[in-house]
């Protein structure tokens, strides 16, 4: 099973210029086995191209399904996090505090966990602003490597880093 990107996912479906690539590695892919998005995945790009029900409906058509986030792969998302703000506090000046979104008051777990995906990060400095990361792509990542064999992503760079061993799949035009 192989997860896949919110950012593969836009472009194929808002028929942006990696739109080719991202359906050619979505078809291989899919040709091997089962293809599925967390659901930060299906938050975001909900976010990004609207109307939640019609997109889910056209993923499916796709042949794509629905895999929610376990707890063990929440918990690593947040280890994950936490090592990357340490890793930004060990390359910041001596001075810069970092800040941090507000947490989320949502009520249910699945609905907290969505909407912590969404808090960012602000960074201390300037060059560490530039490796800011939302909770959202620790999420992704954690759900790819723990319950999936893999994540179709043009983010392969950050998922490399912190995520060893995660297989990533980087579209690529046909």
């Amino acid at each position: 099973m192989i997860a896949v990107d919110s950012s593969v996912l836009i472009d194929l479906l808002g028929d942006a210029p990696g739109a080719d690539a991202a359906e050619a590695a979505l078809r291989l892919a899919l040709s091997t086995g089962p293809v599925v998005l967390c659901d930060v995945v299906l938050s975001e790009v909900t976010a990004g191209l609207g109307h939640g029900s019609e997109v889910m409906d056209a993923l499916e058509e796709m042949g794509l399904s629905f895999s929610p986030i376990d707890q063990r792969a929440a918990i690593r998302a947040g280890e994950m996090q936490r090592k990357f703000k340490q890793r930004l506090l060990q390359t910041a000046p001596a001075d810069a505090a970092p800040k941090t979104a507000p947490r989320s008051t949502a009520g249910a777990a699945a609905t907290k966990a969505a909407t912590a995906a969404k808090a960012t990060t602000t960074a201390p400095s300037t060059e560490a602003a530039t490796s800011t990361r939302a909770l959202a792509d620790f999420l992704v990542g954690a759900h790819a490597m723990l319950q999936c064999d893999g994540l179709i992503t043009r983010d392969h760079g950050f998922f490399r880093d912190y995520f060893k061993g995660l297989k990533v799949i980087v579209p690529s035009a046909p």
